[in-house]
């Protein structure tokens, strides 16, 4: 039929219920973040570089933050990697050459460890490149 893209392979149900667990731990941690006095700047953003969840800022601080979502808040913590954070820390250089008004802000990177139940952990100041 013409002007419908082709049919793909089935969608993966674990990669559909990641994602949506994902988008709803994203949710959370802006809620928690602009419930803290952050003004959020960007969520999910991407660059060739790699992909920062949100971008919030509060006075001038800039903070990309990771989220991570697992049964417990360690499951969460032990999900950050090294080579993950490198990706984040290319892709924040990158937001920040494209906002020139962010120039004379301090850079921060923190996580933000979502489990079931309870509110997502925010650790501030998580790693620094």
């Amino acid at each position: 039929m013409k002007g419908r893209p082709a049919p793909g392979p089935p969608a993966d149900p674990r990669r559909i219920a990641a994602d949506r667990m994902g988008r709803w731990a994203e949710w959370r941690c802006v809620w928690r973040l602009r419930l803290s006095g952050y003004r959020v700047l960007a969520r999910r953003w991407r660059a060739t570089a790699g992909e920062i969840d949100i971008v919030v800022r509060r006075g001038d601080v800039v903070a990309f933050v990771e989220v991570k979502a697992r049964a417990s808040a360690t499951d969460a913590a032990f999900a950050l990697t090294e080579p993950q954070w490198r990706r984040i820390a290319r892709a924040a250089e990158m937001f920040i050459a494209r906002r020139q008004g962010l120039a004379g802000c301090a850079i921060r990177f923190d996580a933000m460890l979502v489990t079931p139940r309870g509110w997502p952990t925010h650790v501030v100041d998580a790693w620094r490149p």
